[in-house]
């Protein structure tokens, strides 16, 4: 009876995401400074007559930037998944580990360059200047684990990381030209306006790439999670394992980063409420909820981001952060030892 009742609970929690996730994809589309009907909605979706207008603005804004929401949202929470599985820390996330600044960063010194050269970059260049910039502050994450005992030390590291990138980030942005301050402040601040469809394309091939990736890695993650001794004992190959979760926790940060510019406490928040949710930590279970719940997370913050002030729009690190933060703070609060 226990067995079938827990397996119940989990797909409880499967439908109650996927409902959510439509229910909230559906307002992202129809609510904003010019309404859109859901018969409207329907309509263009199954190729019927609508205005030109109204078709532009689903088609052109807010589909892609719903698909973004979801895709990033997804890759955020993975990310942050895959370092608190890495480091065996709660509190561990792109954001927190300083591993989104460096990101952030390097993408801003490839858009300074590209502007002053008249370059026109691709979603590619993009990604990859995030993933460079990724893997350089999560080396040096690395480097400090293996110099600090306490986890809590690593996380300072991390957050000084941050705010480094940031600072150097911010120097850049004072002194580029006028012309280029707004797109790089918009974009400096986290925001998933400005998305197109050939953007959504992208993001989904690297986002869905690594998603079955990671999935494939849940029976090596389950046993590291126990031990390395555990794991080792089970036949995974550690080292492998290692560098698997930080490739691809740096990849799903990095496609974040270049498209949306930093996104805060996603990564740390959702995986524990998707565990909560659950009441099961498997990563066979929490590697798809996680990706639910941080589209889910993400679609809810982008509605709030646009409509609280409208026509005035919030940065989503702000939405987040309100959303995010307190949850951290509670896991801290739970948290009995220092590891």
């Amino acid at each position: 009876m226990g067995e079938k009742r827990q397996e119940r609970r989990y797909g409880t929690a499967f439908v109650v995401l996927a409902v959510l996730l439509m229910i909230l994809f559906i307002c992202n589309i129809c609510i904003g400074s010019v309404p859109v009907s859901v018969l409207e909605v329907k309509s263009y979706f199954l190729g019927g007559n609508v205005p030109e207008v109204t078709a532009g603005i689903i088609g052109k804004i807010r589909l892609p930037r719903a698909l973004a929401a979801m895709l990033l949202g997804g890759a955020l929470a993975l990310s942050g998944y895959l370092l608190q599985s890495f480091f065996r820390n709660p509190i561990a996330g792109p954001f927190v580990l300083g591993i989104s600044s460096g990101a952030k960063l390097a993408v801003a010194v490839l858009m300074i360059l590209s502007l002053r050269r008249a370059m026109q970059l691709s979603s590619l260049m993009m990604i990859t200047a995030a993933f460079v910039g990724a893997i350089l502050s999560m080396v040096f994450v690395l480097a400090m684990s293996k110099r600090v005992n306490k986890m809590s030390a690593l996380i300072v590291s991390g957050v000084m990381i941050g705010y480094i990138c940031s600072a150097i980030t911010d120097f850049i942005v004072t002194f580029a030209e006028d012309s280029q301050i707004v797109n790089l402040h918009n974009w400096s601040r986290g925001s998933f306006s400005g998305i197109n469809m050939g953007n959504v394309q992208v993001m989904a091939v690297v986002v869905f790439s690594s998603f079955l990736l990671v999935f494939f890695l849940a029976k090596p993650i389950s046993a590291y999670e126990i031990s390395e001794v555990t794991a080792k004992s089970l036949g995974v190959n550690i080292p492998f394992l290692k560098i698997s979760l930080v490739i691809l926790s740096s990849i799903l940060s990095a496609c974040v980063v270049a498209f949306a510019g930093p996104v805060s406490f996603v990564g740390v928040a959702t995986p524990h409420l998707v565990k909560r949710l659950l009441g099961s930590s498997k990563p066979i279970l929490m590697i798809p909820a996680c990706f639910l719940g941080g589209a889910v997370f993400c679609l809810l913050s982008d509605l709030i981001a646009r409509m609280v002030f409208s026509p005035t729009e919030l940065s989503i690190s702000t939405v987040t952060a309100v959303f995010g933060a307190p949850v951290v703070l509670i896991v801290m609060a739970k948290r009995r030892k220092d590891v």
